[in-house]
């Protein structure tokens, strides 16, 4: 079993989630604005989603191919969002998804978090890849991609049912020779 580091930056501490979390996951993914914007996160949310959520982490984390980190403002100790990776040993890949609680939006912390997991995964991990995904809907993913390092990919035109509705889905990437670039 790879177990989950804490990771920090300059604002945050990026940790595996806890049952002590699950109060503050069940109010921020509850939010029908957070569902909107994210791929797997139903609406509404179940009463019990945020324990089965946390048990469901750690399950994977026991494979070494899953990594959550709970995103932890150092001001408040309080915890935001949280950001996963899965990790594809055999291509040497990971694949990248995360929610911020609302009240946090726009504040710089995804893109701060994203970067930390970014690096994680090409210093420790010794990734070959990291990418991750976006409704065309929710531009203002795109953009913590692009801060963290990440290329505009391709557009998937109607690629998820999202509430009855095709949308696109937008692809960015980033690849180690990119990161020791920059």
């Amino acid at each position: 079993m790879a177990e989950t580091p804490a990771l920090e930056s300059e604002r945050l501490i990026l940790r595996m989630p806890t049952f002590e979390d699950v109060p503050r996951i069940q109010e921020f993914v509850s939010d029908r604005a957070i569902a909107a914007t994210t791929l797997n996160i139903p609406h509404p949310y179940p009463e019990d989603g945020a324990v089965a959520w946390v048990q469901r982490r750690y399950k994977l984390a026991e494979s070494g191919d899953d990594h959550c980190f709970a995103m932890i403002l150092k001001a408040e100790n309080r915890l935001i969002g949280a950001v996963m990776i899965r990790i594809n040993h055999e291509h040497a890949h990971a694949e990248m998804g995360y929610w911020l609680g609302k009240p946090y939006w726009g504040q710089g912390y995804m893109t701060e978090a994203v970067r930390r997991v970014v690096q994680f995964g090409f210093d420790d991990l010794r990734l070959q890849r990291v990418y991750a995904n976006h409704l065309g809907m929710n531009p203002a993913s795109g953009r913590v991609m692009q801060k963290a390092g990440m290329r505009y990919e391709g557009t998937f035109p109607k690629h998820i049912l999202k509430w009855g509705v095709f949308v696109d889905l937008v692809h960015y990437g980033i690849t180690r020779e990119d990161y020791e670039s920059q």
